[in-house]
This record gives structure tokens, C-alpha cells and sequence, in this order.
């Protein structure tokens, strides 16, 4: 597994990563007969918060981002973009597996959703979620504390 490390997101991330999310996000929103090229930038910049993001490094190198916002019941994990590069070489797994234990070590939740299809379902259910509800866009997952 490459060398990885995560920070903290600052305002001056939110252009590099509404591209992360756009390359990343781009052949299931296209599957999904969603794809609009303004829109799927324009909606991480509506939601971004840098108090609740962090910038995944690979080398020293900017390769995507994470979220984790806080929520009454639960945190929910948002914003997962991992450079296309990067996949597949257990980075996602790794930052997961972080994120996840600050979780379980306060005693939190985790929720998510997923796009239909996406082969990121899989790498969740590894990690302990389950579905709760999906509709024809999205797959809601939750995760207990372990």
C-alpha cells in the first residue's frame, strides 16, 4: 500500500476537489443517466465544510478527500473521492479503517449513501455497513459501533 496520510481541508481545496469528485463520480452518474458537468462540481462546492474534511495525501501528494459530519444520531461519511489513480491499492480501505475507529472510540455511528452500482458499495460492506433503505439513485448504509 503507498504511503498515505490525511489533513485537515482548508477553503483553498474546495477547486482541486470538485474535480476529484467529478472524474470520480463521472462514469456512475453517466450509468444513472445524472451526469451534468456544472452540477456535479457545483454540488460538493454547496456542500463543502472544511471543519468536517480532510485532504487524503498519497507521497506527499494531493489524491482526494473524506468527509465525516457530524449529525444528531450519527456521523455521516460524505464526500469519499479517491484520485482514480489511487484505487484499488488499499488506500480507501486505510483511511476508512481510520475514520471508522475515532468512530467506534466514541461510541458513534456511521452513515452513508452510495450511488446504485457503484463498486464502492462493496468496499463499505467490507468495513461493517449495511444497507438500511435505497430508492433507484441511492443506497443509505449504516454502520454500528464495533
Amino acid at each position: 500500500m503507498a504511503d498515505w496520510d490525511i489533513r485537515p481541508a482548508t477553503t483553498a481545496d474546495i477547486e482541486p476537489l470538485a474535480e476529484v469528485r467529478a472524474a470520480v463520480m463521472r462514469a456512475d452518474l453517466e450509468r444513472l443517466g445524472r451526469y451534468d458537468e456544472h452540477r456535479v462540481r457545483q454540488r460538493f462546492r454547496d456542500a463543502f465544510d472544511p471543519a468536517h474534511t480532510w485532504v487524503i495525501e498519497v507521497g506527499g501528494e494531493f489524491a482526494g478527500c473524506v468527509a465525516l459530519r457530524p449529525a444528531e444520531d450519527a456521523h455521516w461519511l460524505e464526500h469519499f473521492y479517491l484520485d482514480q489513480r489511487h484505487q484499488g491499492g488499499g488506500i480507501g480501505s486505510g483511511v476508512l479503517s481510520a475514520l471508522l475507529a475515532r468512530c467506534d472510540a466514541e461510541g458513534t455511528l456511521v452513515r452513508l449513501d452510495v450511488l446504485q452500482g457503484s463498486p464502492a458499495r462493496r468496499l463499505y460492506e467490507r468495513h461493517g455497513f449495511r444497507v438500511e433503505s435505497e430508492d433507484a439513485v441511492d443506497v443509505f448504509m449504516v454502520r454500528e459501533v464495533q
